[in-house]
């Protein structure tokens, strides 16, 4: 009776534990995510006023009557101390005013409503496609390489896949533009027109990614096989399909998710470039006028969307690890 009790005793101080680990987790977590945003806040604000120009008279037109460029700046707050508009800032953010653009008057919140949904369009179907290539490409590789075989296919997969992962994305967009879109006239060449539309931007985007992480996985695949737990299941004459999915993919998954969650946030980002060479209506081209005609509402409102979703990435991938592997994500944290 008493083992009995002392068993349950135990596990419910294991339970504590681990109950007591995850909050403090969360903790950690939520105060790493605020803190990160108020130092992106900050960074967007200060990035404003280092830069050269004067945004009003960029709008106004630099032959614009000074009277309307007085009261221009007053109505934004611009002829106010540094400090005095960084606490405006902040208190029109809190309340969810991301300000005016100064060139189209539009509501800055209205514009990347507008354009969000076409970016993370982009980004969200580069990411599902760049892992169902990737992992598939990845495994496959390390099954037929394994234990020293194969060793031409091994040493073509790793100089072809050094090659795309060493391109840049825009450079690849440029040469399948010109291939699929000028030459042979295939696909599209700008805008978002239907399921075509998205061909040579996600493919642009994809390839050196899926090249780039499909050599991972296939380094920790190749790990994975040679651990003892693998050997075990093959001596007692598992089918090789569930040996390979069951028992080595899982465990080969932990460096995949977090170079994955890399992945996604570079995405983000490289939608910048390529939304501009394909004409994507998206944030990017917005992003690039905008840095032009010094409107800078909406450049700070840009860079604090994708600094937010990387940063929200980059949270759901450590709550994701934790949940793969929470003693070690966990106690990492």
């Amino acid at each position: 009776m008493a083992t009995v009790e002392t068993t349950i005793a135990g596990a419910s101080r294991r339970q504590s534990l681990l109950a007591n680990e995850w909050v403090r987790f969360a903790v950690r977590r939520l105060g790493i995510l605020v803190l990160s945003m108020w130092l992106l806040v900050t960074f967007a604000f200060g990035m404003i006023h280092l830069i050269p120009g004067d945004p009003v008279r960029a709008a106004l037109g630099f032959n614009a009557d000074p009277a309307l460029v007085a009261a221009r700046r007053a109505e934004l707050g611009l002829d106010q101390g540094l400090l005095t508009q960084y606490w405006t800032y902040l208190g029109q953010l809190l309340h969810g005013d991301l300000g005016t653009s100064l060139q189209s008057r539009l509501p800055v919140s209205q514009v990347i409503s507008d354009r969000l949904p076409n970016t993370l369009a982009l980004a969200g179907i580069t990411f599902v496609v760049t892992l169902l290539i990737a992992v598939p490409l990845g495994v496959g590789m390390a099954i037929l390489t394994q234990h020293g075989r194969r060793r031409g296919t091994e040493l073509g997969y790793t100089s072809g896949a050094m090659v795309l992962s060493a391109i840049p994305e825009f450079l690849l967009a440029v040469v399948l533009v010109y291939l699929f879109a000028v030459k042979f006239q295939l696909l599209p060449i700008a805008g978002r027109a239907g399921f075509s539309s998205f061909i040579l931007p996600v493919a642009a985007m994809t390839l050196g990614s899926a090249a780039a992480i499909s050599r991972i996985v296939r380094v920790e695949m190749l790990s994975v096989l040679g651990q003892d737990f693998v050997r075990t299941a093959a001596a007692k004459r598992l089918r090789p399909h569930r040996i390979y999915l069951r028992h080595a993919l899982p465990n080969a998954m932990t460096a995949t998710l977090t170079l994955s969650g890399l992945l996604l946030s570079s995405l983000v980002a490289a939608t910048v470039l390529v939304e501009n060479i394909f004409a994507w209506p998206g944030l990017g081209p917005t992003m690039v006028s905008s840095i032009l005609s010094k409107d800078f509402p909406m450049v700070r409102a840009i860079v604090l969307v994708y600094g937010g979703l990387v940063l929200l990435i980059n949270l759901v991938v450590d709550i994701v690890l934790a949940i793969v592997d929470p003693r070690s994500a966990i106690r990492k944290a």
